[in-house]
């Protein structure tokens, strides 16, 4: 069973033919031509999520995990809108996602006909290409024909846009009524391969970054967000071994090294002028999406480097106000080459930075054992309970930045919607990539996020391994941590207090509950709670909102 129109089998035929092979639908009757068309095709996957906003973080962490396009599709009206935040992140994650949203006809639009507004274009600032489609029914034969081939061009360019430059494509569809209309069999439609590639490696002069690099004393590497690159990872070692680089890796980086900084805070939250003058490199290299640190953007815009190189397929990221060459490739394929044309420099600049570090680690180690429950605390305990060789999510604010201060095991790797570094999508976010994942997904999410997102609970694909570990400090924690807010007479409105929990979200969508609030309860909570179960878990753990701050930063003191 197919639908009768034939702009919705130009779609579906155009989403097989590009190999794209989930859709995630939300209900409504105006999309209803795709709808039949998606669940009844053998070779599509399609999921039910009612709430758009929810739907489009939940296709994200599929297409994140597959690293391949998936589609979202809705009815007209308001309903697309919610589609905007997941967009917005998988535009700044560079994370393809194809949003279809089906339209009424331009004669209805802006004439009081219900459930209409302007779709066309609406995602323009945060979308690679905008397709709107336009119904050839009622048309001559020739004027039929000849929309259909624009339909076709578009769509193609559309679907190309969004695997060769990985990021959100939008196409409006609209349907004229009848709208459920079937017929036994799917049309076969061509589409052109439009090249929507704009790289090109041969721009690049290695030999003159060689030479730049080969005679400075002190470079630094500086790596971001980053899918997890067996490759990659390989062809760093090479920096981590050489005595004149200092490595940095932040917990999103996915990159592991003995010889490299995967705290960077611990590192440079005490230094003084002289430490950040030592610090301070004549080449910096940065490379993979947003960095989570605030104190190394500071410092890096305060003492600039000489030379600032970011590598990116898609766009200059001059996150230090002093990019002087934008290298406009992959990670990989340029370390192919340049790690054939640069030498290794004997100083003691990486060594130096290297002991700092170890000491830092001793501080905290010490600190640690000392410190009472609290959201410090739990995250010592949490990252060390998480099995190995699993997937990691976690979402922003105090969440990620707890993460950042301790060692991770190396087999588990880590995700956060760091596109736009929202709470908003988190947790739908998490359950889609553990629905495309062969592995257990755990979240780790803060009760603001957590409560934000609630709706993505509502979704009978989560799979029954999948866990949350909720820190619920009672509001907004970060908050306290960050100067400012504190320092007003409005801190209600910044924290949003609560006296919230989870365990009837629990009971509601399922999920087994435990809870937590003592260094004891943790521990005991977390005793069999990845093993094998008959539904989803949550652990929900209370810390106490009017220490964590004081503990924080007690820490950083004990550092210096």
């Amino acid at each position: 069973m197919y639908p009768k129109k034939e702009l919705a089998q130009l779609v579906i035929s155009a989403c097989q033919h590009f190999n794209i092979d989930t859709v995630v639908i939300s209900p409504g009757s105006r999309n209803a031509p795709l709808t039949i068309g998606f669940t009844n095709h053998p070779e599509i996957d399609t999921v039910s999520i009612v709430d758009e906003r929810s739907a489009a973080f939940f296709a994200l962490g599929i297409a994140q995990q597959k690293q391949k396009p998936v589609a979202v599709l809705c009815t007209s009206g308001s309903a697309m809108l919610n589609y905007y935040p997941g967009i917005a992140e998988a535009f700044y994650s560079n994370i393809p996602l194809i949003v279809l949203s089906a339209d009424r006809p331009k004669h209805l639009i802006d004439i009081g006909d219900g459930q209409t507004i302007r779709q066309e274009n609406v995602f323009d600032k945060h979308i690679l290409f905008s397709a709107n489609l336009v119904e050839n029914e009622n048309l001559n034969s020739n004027a039929a024909d000849m929309i259909q081939r624009q339909n076709q061009q578009l769509i193609s360019e559309a679907l190309n846009t969004a695997i060769a430059q990985k990021g959100p494509v939008h196409i409006n569809i609209p349907f004229d009524e009848p709208l459920y209309e079937t017929v036994d069999a799917l049309t076969h439609f061509d589409f052109p391969n439009i090249n929507t590639s704009y790289l090109d490696n041969n721009n690049i002069d290695y030999s003159k970054l060689a030479k730049v690099w080969n005679s400075s004393e002190r470079k630094m590497i500086v790596v971001g967000v980053n899918y997890p690159d067996a490759e990659l990872h390989q062809l760093m070692d090479m920096y981590a071994d050489d005595p004149s680089v200092l490595l940095l890796t932040e917990t999103t980086s996915n990159l592991h090294h003995e010889k490299a900084i995967n705290s960077i805070d611990q590192l440079i939250f005490s230094l003084d002028d002289d430490g950040f003058k030592a610090l301070q490199p004549d080449i910096l290299l940065t490379f993979g999406g947003m960095i989570v640190s605030k104190k190394i953007k500071k410092f890096l815009r305060t003492y600039q480097p000489k030379h600032h190189w970011n590598i990116d397929e898609k766009k200059a990221m001059n996150t230090f106000f002093c990019l002087s060459e934008f290298i406009q490739t992959n990670p990989v394929d340029f370390f192919k080459r340049f790690n054939a044309v640069i030498e290794m420099k004997s100083n003691g600049y990486r060594d130096h930075w290297l002991a700092i570090r170890d000491d830092k680690r001793e501080k905290h180690s010490s600190y640690i054992n000392t410190v009472t429950h609290s959201d410090f605390k739990v995250f010592e305990q949490v990252l060390e309970a998480i099995p190995s060789h699993t997937k990691l999510q976690m979402s922003n604010s105090a969440i990620i930045r707890y993460a950042q201060l301790f060692t991770i095991d190396s087999t588990i790797e880590t995700y956060c919607n760091r596109g736009t570094s929202g709470i908003d999508g988190s947790t739908s976010t998490a359950i889609g990539a553990a629905y495309a994942s062969e592995e257990q997904t755990t979240l780790i999410t803060g009760d603001l996020s957590f409560f934000y997102d609630s709706n993505a609970l509502w979704n009978k694909e989560i799979p029954k391994d999948f866990r949350i570990i909720l820190v619920n400090n009672s509001g907004g924690g970060i908050f306290k941590i960050i100067p400012g807010p504190s320092s007003t007479n409005a801190i209600q409105y910044f924290e949003t207090p609560h006296c919230l929990t989870a365990e009837h979200l629990a009971k509601t969508y399922g999920f087994e509950y435990r809870k937590a609030y003592s260094e004891e309860t943790v521990e005991n909570g977390l005793n069999g709670f990845f093993d094998a179960s008959e539904n989803p878990r949550i652990l929900e753990i209370f810390t106490p909102s009017q220490e964590n701050d004081g503990i924080l930063k007690s820490y950083f003191k004990h550092l210096e």
